[in-house]
């Protein structure tokens, strides 16, 4: 025996020995000894050991919390799931459990929730309204400080500030984000012929479907030092973050324009995404992607800068973002001859679809779009773009061809919002936004 054990039996033994003589209950003994040989508090009744018994109903105590933690966690994960409007997979993931866990009453009742909140979602009806947003800044006090600028900030942009009193708006007004797919899809029949046909959108009763973007964003025209994010970057946990030049000249990762804004908002408030929708982003590629050009330069190589740009683009198809083309120069399409449009969309299949992806969606620089019918239609729609989107002002409007969806988008910038907030009251108060450095 070695002389530390050695040391405690003999305490247990004086102990007992001096209980005997000074007459100590049991329970004053147990304490004592338990003090002495240190283990106090470890023991049902500050034992001196864990007898069989004890030992058998501490495994038994054990085993009840790690089963409670289990089905506590896979509760919580049907919950997230629920939480955005996937009661189906919600429903699947609980069926799945084993069967003690299935048999839980807490587990029943979840079931039964979801699948009638399922059966409870409404077919939406109607048009879709689609805001649409370019580059944000962050600090309006040094985006609008009287240079030469300042006044084209003003006019073509928002602030962060402004972006996120909208979400709160759109929030309260029971609007949600729903895919741009789940709206109309190319459908192919028994007999091989595909068209595009309308979904069967459905809701929560009372919520409104909506369709976010931001449009072109290359960040060719942010300037570091004022104010605004100059690229997208991933984070140390793979996430899309945006790139800001601080007053001090330090350089940060946040959410610093639309995307990490939108994606953290509705991490905070997953109802206002319909089954992981969040938006869409177009990009153009004369002037770069995501604010990296795609030629050699000072401070990277073209390879890294494509690099780059391919990975944020990886993770935002991740995130519920899909991405759309808005042509290699960014240029008027109205009046575009075929081959000039064969050129601009081309040269953009070539040199930035490799980063992005294959775009099915396609945003009309300024708005201009083709005729419908036309030549110009037939090679985009060719292309597979199919979801064609362009600007109008005050008027939410869908039309469905043969194959493909016409969707206007209600452009949102500072003049717009100075100029003619009332085109936005069913959204937002534009007074109420309104950035006060403006």
């Amino acid at each position: 025996m070695s002389m530390k054990r050695f040391g405690k039996a003999a305490s247990v033994l004086l102990l007992a020995g001096l209980a005997g003589l000074t007459g100590c209950s049991r329970s004053q003994m147990n304490e004592q000894i338990a003090e002495a040989i240190g283990t106090t508090g470890m023991y049902e009744n500050n034992e001196p050991v864990e007898t069989p018994q004890m030992k058998v109903e501490r495994e038994m105590r054990e085993a009840e919390s790690e089963a409670e933690r289990q089905l506590s966690g896979d509760l919580d994960r049907a919950a997230a799931l629920a939480s955005g409007y996937f009661y189906e997979e919600a429903v699947s993931l609980l069926e799945s459990l084993p069967s003690e866990e299935q048999d839980d009453q807490r587990t029943q009742d979840l079931i039964a929730e979801y699948r009638g909140s399922q059966e409870a979602l409404v077919p939406w009806e109607g048009n879709v309204p689609h805001l649409c947003f370019p580059q944000l800044i962050e600090d309006g006090g040094r985006a609008f400080d009287g240079d030469e600028r300042s006044q084209t900030y003003a006019s073509t942009m928002l602030t962060t500030t402004e972006f996120r009193q909208i979400l709160e708006s759109l929030y309260e007004k029971d609007y949600v984000l729903v895919d741009i797919h789940s709206i109309a899809a190319l459908e192919t029949d028994g007999r091989g012929i595909t068209t595009m046909e309308m979904q069967d959108l459905k809701l929560p009763a009372g919520k409104k479907p909506i369709v976010l973007s931001q449009d072109d964003l290359v960040y060719a025209d942010a300037k570091a030092g004022d104010g605004m994010a100059t690229r997208l970057a991933l984070d140390e946990n793979g996430d899309v973050k945006a790139v800001y030049t601080d007053e001090n000249g330090h350089d940060l990762k946040g959410d610093y324009d639309l995307i990490p804004i939108v994606d953290s908002f509705v991490a905070e408030h997953p109802d206002f995404s319909f089954r992981g929708a969040k938006g869409i982003v177009s990009v153009s590629g004369k002037n770069g992607v995501f604010g990296y050009y795609l030629e050699d330069t000072v401070l990277a190589s073209a390879e890294e800068n494509r690099d780059a740009a391919a990975g944020i683009a990886d993770r935002l198809r991740q995130t519920g973002w899909n991405i759309a083309c808005a042509g290699y120069t960014h240029s008027y399409m109205d009046g575009m001859t075929v081959e000039e449009l064969e050129d601009e969309i081309g040269k953009w299949e070539e040199e930035i679809e490799p980063l992005t992806g294959r775009a099915d969606i396609l945003f009309y620089p300024f708005g201009a779009e083709v005729e419908y019918p036309s030549q110009q239609l037939n090679y985009l729609t060719g292309e597979g773009l199919v979801y064609l989107c362009g600007l109008w002002g005050d008027t939410d409007f869908m039309e469905l061809g043969d194959n493909y969806l016409r969707m206007t988008r209600r452009f949102i910038d500072g003049y717009s919002l100075v100029n003619a907030p009332v085109y936005f009251n069913d959204f937002f108060d534009g007074y109420a936004v309104m950035d006060d450095n403006r």
